[in-house]
């Protein structure tokens, strides 16, 4: 009789401990026990499985490989991001932040005069052709 059965006999004294015993037996954890489940994979199977299990594999690998290089001159517009001098230019120093900023007044006041100067014209236009009207 193995050493544990005769400690869970005399200590633990029952039958009833089967539960036990079995549990204590079984907790020992050997690499053989994992490594038969990954080999019935590939034996239990059909014989698709491996080269299944190859194209699992494959097609990801060859997709990045395909998709991954050569990017530049495979996926690309030219001309389609504008060239630096053609972008805006932030403005880092405290005299170029003041000179983007008094170019900035003078556009909005010369936008501003254009509109009130194009209001005034409309009023005038209103009223030469209210006033014709009237006579």
């Amino acid at each position: 009789m193995p050493p544990v059965t005769r400690f869970l006999d005399r200590h633990l004294g029952g039958t009833n401990l089967e539960v036990f015993k079995v549990r204590l037996l079984s907790s020992r954890i050997s690499p053989c026990r994992v490594l038969p489940s990954i080999h019935s994979y590939f034996t239990n199977h059909s014989s698709l499985s491996l080269p299944q299990f190859g194209l699992y594999i494959l097609f990801p690998i060859g997709w990045m490989y395909y998709f991954g290089t050569n990017l530049d001159n495979r996926f690309s517009v030219p001309d389609f991001w504008p060239k630096p001098h053609e972008t805006h230019r932030i403005p880092f120093e405290r005299e170029e932040m003041a000179e983007e900023l008094k170019r900035l007044k003078e556009r909005r006041l010369r936008l501003r005069e254009a509109r009130l100067r194009g209001e005034r014209e409309e009023m005038e236009r209103i009223a030469a052709e209210g006033g014709e009207g009237a006579a």
